[in-house]
């Protein structure tokens, strides 16, 4: 199957990088390189684009679709948490814009066997790297009761994960779940009738939660938009693509963070914590126009954030 994957939020998110000739990008997250590509074509011959993906399928695509293209171009095999590491090895000490754009890729979604998906059955899996030590199946298979509801319920916000842990926790009891079929019909038994005629599909946020789970997405996110703030050059620009409150709530934060200046408590006359400000927000979150989630009804949650190095 042909790596396809519709960057979300492109024009806006490669015009608030502010790109200049000659200028160092990374891309954090390569995914279908819609977005490398651009920055590409914007920073011209004399720059250089880093592009890091933990996914050997994207980084196959990418390396088809980007050498031989003007400026100098490492595309790296890796998690975003080593950016710093990858920076070092890369020898480049800043950076002029760095670009996260989180979730899954239309192509993890759409390749069935990559277990993803709740609307077609496959193994379980839900590896963005497939060499990645646990997949779905182990989560599901053989984390305690427990565990399994905390994880439905934290990560995917889901107000029936108590009992979809308990279910879960039966199926298994009786044979082992092999696919995302079995699962989501383990999950429509536990939601109760009712609640399954509202909103979304009954297995979205159980998937959602397993999928950050096996990739461990939440808990990287914060230190890693700090070390980009740290590599970015005076003037620089970090933009963040979020998909769910979970991941965005941590991007605001942390982006709010850095931006504040003294946060010693007010009735102290002289500042003691020597807290710098490293970023200024820029302006408000953007979402996409109706005409982009028209074409792609994936679009529907994305929110881009945007900061400046001071």
């Amino acid at each position: 199957m042909d790596f396809h994957h519709v960057s979300v939020l492109l024009k806006e998110s490669v015009d608030n990088l502010a790109i200049k000739p000659g200028g160092v990008y990374v891309d954090c997250t390569l995914g279908g390189a819609g977005h490398s590509r651009e920055i590409v074509r914007r920073m011209g011959a004399a720059g250089t684009l880093v592009a890091i993906d933990q996914d050997p399928a994207a980084i196959g695509h990418a390396r088809t679709l980007l050498t031989g293209l003007p400026g100098a171009i490492h595309i790296v095999h890796d998690n975003f948490q080593n950016l710093k590491k990858i920076m070092d090895g890369l020898q480049l000490t800043k950076a002029d814009g760095i670009l996260f754009d989180l979730g899954v890729s239309s192509h993890q979604l759409d390749m069935a066997e990559r277990g993803f998906s709740y609307m077609q059955d496959a193994p379980l899996d839900m590896r963005m790297n497939s060499a990645a030590p646990v997949s779905a199946r182990e989560i599901v298979n053989e984390w305690d009761e427990a565990s399994l509801t905390e994880i439905i319920r934290d990560y995917g916000e889901e107000r029936w994960a108590k009992r979809i842990a308990q279910f879960i926790v039966k199926a298994r009891g009786q044979r082992p779940l092999e696919t995302t079929g079995q699962l989501v019909e383990v999950i429509k038994q536990a939601i109760p009738a009712g609640a399954r005629r509202e909103g979304p599909h009954p297995a979205k946020r159980t998937f959602q939660a397993i999928r950050i789970a096996v990739n461990n997405e939440l808990a990287i996110l914060e230190q890693a938009f700090r070390d980009a703030a740290d590599l970015l050059r005076s003037g620089g620009r970090l933009c963040v693509i979020t998909f769910h409150s979970l991941e965005d709530r941590i991007c605001k934060q942390t982006l709010q963070d850095l931006a504040k200046k003294c946060v010693c408590p007010p009735h102290i006359p002289i500042c003691t914590c020597n807290k710098q400000q490293e970023i200024k927000i820029i302006g408000k979150p953007i979402v996409p126009s109706d005409a982009e989630t028209g074409d792609n009804p994936r679009a529907r949650s994305a929110k881009l954030r945007v900061a400046e190095k001071v």
